[in-house]
């Protein structure tokens, strides 16, 4: 459904926006022989004489997605790296090279600025890649705007593959980076491993390619929580997904945070992103490359269940 000419982003929401740029976008690609997957998927695919180029985008604003007083200079060079690159990674394909944009007050101390270009460069450095350009500004607040692009040497794995009877898997820490940002919204700093988690997270870089080379039928990020993104593979592929909570172990720390807080420590897990894990369907058990735990199953229908029946805690984060 179109929107209205003057709603507002708030009015419009995340994905309502996003649909409204993907259908004006459309006709400035089609057509075009060299794209091969457009807008809607975690990255955009082009094709290139050998496999194909993939190109994704990424913003971090600072009080949205990150606070200084809680993330080092450093920190933030990490996650900046860390969410592109996933992004690559889920769609089977390993990340080469990288720009940035960078908008700052200008009484930012120099020295912020250098520990996070270090910060990002070392997490690039994780999987061969390198910073091949960008560009600064000056703003009211830190913003950061990252392209990367990669490569795919066989067919890229979309989110919209999957098919019912295929099995839902996952790779990757998850739900640790989530406890660690409800540790420091309380203004705690312990269990120090899930703070370190929510500052750095640790993306299971080789797993995209593994996953598509055991013939995954459909592969994601999980950057805005684990029910949100299986919620994305369900639309894009027309299916139902069931989540079995009983799959996942849950973690002496996240044991502890949800007893410290009075909530339910598996809604870190299956509501929290920023660990970017991945989350694949396979067309069978035996499929399931090694280091993947089987966590659910696809059939007909659509939409998300967990254990069959609805889920009423925290499924994801927006973005407006």
């Amino acid at each position: 459904m179109a929107l209205a000419a003057d709603a507002t982003l708030g009015e419009a929401g995340e994905f309502g926006l996003i649909a409204e740029l993907i259908a004006q976008s459309g006709e400035t690609f089609e057509g075009d022989e060299h794209v091969l997957v457009g807008p809607g998927d975690d990255a955009a695919v082009l094709r290139i004489k050998h496999g194909h180029v993939v190109v994704s985008t990424d913003l971090m604003v600072e009080g949205r997605h990150f606070r200084r007083d809680w993330a080092s200079a450093d920190d933030v060079g990490h996650r900046a790296a860390a969410q592109n690159l996933s992004d690559v990674n889920a769609m089977g394909g390993t990340a080469r090279h990288l720009t940035i944009g960078l908008a700052a007050p200008a009484d930012l101390p120099v020295a912020w600025a250098l520990d996070f270009a270090r910060g990002f460069a070392e997490e690039c450095a994780r999987v061969g890649a390198t910073v091949v350009g960008g560009d600064v500004t000056r703003a009211e607040q830190v913003m950061i705007a990252v392209t990367v692009l990669g490569q795919c040497s066989q067919a890229p794995v979309l989110r919209s593959g999957a098919q019912p009877g295929d099995v839902l898997a996952l790779t990757g820490r998850q739900g640790w980076a989530a406890g660690g940002l409800a540790v420091l919204g309380r203004g705690f700093r312990s269990p120090r491993v899930l703070v370190e988690a929510y500052r750095r997270s640790e993306p299971p870089y080789a797993a995209g390619k593994q996953a598509a080379e055991a013939g995954a039928s459909a592969l994601i990020d999980i950057s805005d929580g684990l029910l949100a993104e299986a919620g994305h593979l369900a639309e894009a592929s027309g299916v139902a997904i069931d989540v079995r909570s009983g799959a996942f172990e849950i973690p002496e720390p996240l044991q502890a945070v949800g007893a410290a807080l009075g909530a339910d420590p598996l809604q870190f897990i299956l509501g929290g992103g920023d660990d970017h894990a991945l989350l694949a369907t396979f067309p069978d058990v035996a499929s399931v490359p090694a280091g993947w735990q089987v966590v659910g199953e696809v059939t007909e229908g659509e939409g998300v269940t967990v254990d069959g029946g609805a889920y009423d805690g925290p499924t994801g984060w927006t973005h407006f």
